[in-house]
């Protein structure tokens, strides 16, 4: 992508909890790089439908929490970037109560628009879950 990282993991955790801690409930970060970041969530019953399956919501979140930080690991802790469309696609039934994973990459960074997509994973599968394209508005600087 472009360069170093404008924050640490730690730093963007720290941040995620003071500024997003409704957060929490779609996953924690487990890295970040240059451009891409992975999440996990740990699924318990209030993320299940019925049939045992995990909840597009749940999914959602995830992937979007997880743009948001590959997002602000290139352009910093900018709390009013926001997610101005979404699109996923899911593709199989998610395992019940394993933790599912998001691998998120940047395709895009402009001054005012970010673009990037997720994968969602079962744990202990191969195969995607879910795949996401999300764009986040930037807003211009003060």
């Amino acid at each position: 992508m472009t360069g170093p990282l404008k924050v640490t993991t730690e730093e963007l955790r720290a941040f995620l909890a003071e500024q997003f801690p409704q957060g929490e409930r779609f996953g924690t970060l487990e890295r970040l790089g240059d451009g891409w970041a992975e999440m996990k969530l740990n699924v318990g019953d209030e993320h299940l439908r019925p049939g045992g399956t995990v909840s597009g919501p749940a999914m959602m979140g995830l992937a979007d929490v997880a743009l948001y930080a590959a997002l602000l690991g290139q352009i910093g802790l900018v709390p009013l970037a926001v997610t101005s469309n979404l699109n996923i696609n899911f593709l199989r039934k998610p395992v019940a109560h394993a933790p599912i994973r998001a691998t998120a990459k940047m395709l895009k960074v402009g001054r005012t628009m970010g673009v990037g997509e997720v994968f969602v994973y079962s744990d202990g599968r191969d195969e995607p879950v879910a795949h996401a394209t999300i764009t986040y508005a930037i807003p211009a600087p003060q």
